[in-house]
């Protein structure tokens, strides 16, 4: 897939400042980081997984080994001597959480799987469109089969409705064998699919023996086989959806059903997490009422609890009716299409230089074609101290999303796109700590700023690595995990307060809780009797100025909007909470705002007072009081693989299985001559 003649290796005396040593973690950032990103050491004795200075290296270095090799595929110059240079800064920006690779680059990063299966587990998001299912009907439902199996979030839209006719499947004398892969349950998921429209007949016999029991370890990705069980299950519900549709139309009930049981076998398929978004037209009534428990109680506890639902807006449409369902229950969100196609930052006015977009990802931050995946990766504004060091990190941080377009996917049709587009997704999180440390004002400033130094490096960089300039570079993720390590707030979004218990639900049988239970951290017994214990983390925001129950709906909206002016030429990913007394200003908002934004969701603002609730203010004594018995956590020895990292880590678009409802979640830069490491106008063939 990705020839890997030469690999790139960190000075061994470099490394060895950071061996004994830990970064400065938030307060769940290490328990996060052992949990989700660190990966098993190969051949070692004490069976542990990676510190965190093991992973960096493993990501850097897989980083410089992609660039190498491509230089000397295409008999580009690569300098050794600056591309050392360049990755140790690299590491040190990542060691002191100046910037992160998204949780899919953690956890892949720098592994063989990458160079032999390809970079589709690099990336956080994929869309596909059922516009054109009259030409191939399985294939949309089959990318995002294959897509989430390998934890990237994949959203769709409905627009196949009424395109093909569904038939009671001809029987076939075989026996269909599944090969024991990914690619053999999707062939099955295929063929079963093919058999409703016609294309193809359905065997008599379906043998799953190839398939490894239940509990059997994955090694090329990592986690725990599911043995044959999910896959019997997704088939039997396509058959639950289709059988009755004899002779009817597909439908965008159908359409989405057929989406989510998938997405429910990924998640019992072991990957655990799954993320989808769905895109309905807003006149689409059937569409609009999927998660109403009056009317779809069944389906919405058995699989339609797998995708946020959201609406392709029209400039000028009446908001009144999804509006105002909005502000009942949160869904549907919004996505301009329109805007998407326009816009790159809404400052630079309308210049269609994305005119193929026809969606977003599941999250909604980054516009994208059909079959487009997306990479992204996060900064972090509120731990600089100026902006001339903040474009220093975007850099590096902008080094990382290129270097992952440099390798193809397994699928030809990505990267079709892919390698055209070469997009990426330039992240923040924190920003309203930002807005607290320096301002809101001059946290606009170095959006602006930054955003033209970002141009200017994709100009250089492209022309060094002979590749196309990336369509579109930035965007707001809503983040999640990542931004736990170095425990700043993800995305756009604010604080629950100053003070408060951030709690996490682990199995009974984890490696965690003894490290935990023994660094003097308050374990309780799930009040629901699930096997699992509740780990209370108290939480301090370094830079508070007001919490999330104390901004009106309306500037939170007008945040996404500057942000999307200033910074995102793609998208900005926000969930904006409002109070009961502020729904009914929703569909308002929504008028208002149409042309100044590309995506939106909105989430009621509730008062959890539910027993172990995941986020609980406290007073400030408490929370002196819960940190002065903490001792420091060690989970040197630990072998752990609770949870891989999906998608873009954003609570916003993750559904747990047995959640059926939505939860809360230019300016001159000079380097010195030592850190110039990047090419000049004359001089396009260093590695960075």
């Amino acid at each position: 897939m990705f020839a890997v003649r030469e690999r790139f290796k960190l000075d061994g005396r470099f490394l060895e400042q950071f061996k004994d040593r830990q970064p400065e973690w938030g307060p769940l950032g290490y328990i996060t980081y052992k949990r989700t990103y660190a990966r098993a050491i190969q051949d070692d004795a004490s069976n542990r997984t990676e510190e965190f200075w093991e992973t960096l290296r493993r990501v850097v270095e897989g980083c410089y080994t992609i660039q190498w090799n491509h230089c000397l595929s295409l008999k580009l110059p690569w300098k050794p001597e600056k591309a050392q240079r360049s990755a140790q800064e690299m590491f040190r920006l990542m060691w002191h959480f100046k910037f992160l690779p998204p949780g899919r680059g953690l956890w892949m990063m720098g592994t063989d799987y990458i160079y032999i299966r390809g970079s589709a587990a690099l990336n956080n998001c994929a869309f596909v469109s059922t516009e054109e299912i009259d030409t191939d009907f399985a294939e949309p439902f089959c990318f995002l089969m294959d897509l989430s199996m390998l934890g990237t979030g994949v959203a769709f839209d409905t627009k196949g409705a009424g395109r093909v006719t569904i038939r009671a499947p001809q029987k076939g004398e075989y026996t269909h064998v599944v090969e024991d892969s990914k690619e053999g349950w999707t062939d099955l998921v295929r063929t079963v699919l093919n058999a409703y429209v016609g294309r193809g007949t359905r065997p008599v016999h379906i043998d799953y023996s190839k398939i490894r029991p239940l509990g059997s370890p994955i090694k090329t990705f990592g986690g725990i086989a599911p043995g044959p069980g999910p896959l019997k299950e997704c088939v039997a519900n396509i058959d639950k959806i289709l059988s009755p549709r004899d002779g009817h139309p597909l439908s965008s009930t159908d359409i989405t059903d057929l989406m989510n049981v998938i997405g429910k076998c990924v998640v019992s398929g072991g990957v655990r997490r799954t993320a989808e978004l769905a895109l309905g037209d807003p006149n689409d009534e059937d569409y609009l009422q999927l998660k109403d428990p009056k009317r779809c109680k069944e389906q919405l506890m058995e699989w339609r609890w797998a995708s946020n639902n959201s609406v392709i807006a029209i400039e000028g449409m009446d908001y009144m009716r999804a509006g105002t369902q909005t502000a009942s229950n949160g869904e549907p969100g919004y996505f301009w299409l329109e805007n998407a196609r326009a816009y790159g930052r809404v400052k630079d006015g309308p210049t269609y230089i994305d005119a193929k977009v026809a969606g977003t990802n599941p999250c909604a931050e980054q516009s994208l074609e059909s079959y487009e995946i997306c990479n992204l990766v996060e900064t972090f504004p509120a731990r600089h101290e100026s902006l001339e060091e903040y474009l220093r990190t975007l850099k590096f941080a902008y080094l990382y999303a290129k270097t992952v377009t440099l390798i193809p996917t397994h699928n030809e049709r990505t990267n079709a796109i892919m390698l055209r587009n070469r997009r990426i997704g330039l992240s923040q999180s924190g920003i309203v700590e930002s807005f607290a440390r320096h301002g809101r004002r001059e946290h606009f400033r170095w959006c602006d700023e930054g955003y033209k130094y970002v141009g200017k490096l994709d100009r250089i960089y492209s022309q060094w690595l002979c590749v196309p300039e990336s369509i579109k570079r930035t965007s707001i993720k809503p983040s999640g995990t990542v931004s736990l390590l170095p425990g700043v707030t993800p995305g756009i979004h604010y604080p629950h307060s100053q003070h408060y218990w951030r709690t996490i639900r682990l199995d009974k049988t984890s490696a965690l809780i003894e490290p935990i239970r023994q660094a003097g951290y308050r374990l309780e017994e799930s009040v629901y009797g699930d096997n699992t214990l509740i780990a209370y983390f108290p939480v301090k925001e370094k830079y508070f100025l007001r919490s999330k129950k104390d901004v009106s709906v309306w500037e939170q909206v007008e945040n996404v909007a500057q942000m999307q002016y200033y910074w995102a030429d793609n998208q900005v990913s926000a969930t904006i909470t409002f109070r009961s007394e502020e729904a009914k200003e929703i569909p308002f908002i929504l008028e208002l705002y149409e042309t100044r934004l590309k995506s939106i969701s909105f989430l009621p603002l509730l008062d959890h007072n539910y027993p172990q609730a995941p986020y609980q203010e406290i007073t400030p004594e408490a929370y002196e009081s819960a940190i002065a018995r903490l001792q420091p956590l060690n989970f040197h020895a630990m072998n752990t693989d609770e949870a891989q990292d999906l998608y873009c880590d954003g609570d916003k678009c993750e559904r747990p299985i047995t959640v059926p409802l939505p939860e809360q979640q230019e300016v001159p830069f000079e380097e010195s001559p030592e850190e110039a490491v990047t090419p000049d106008a004359n001089e396009v063939s260093a590695p960075v």
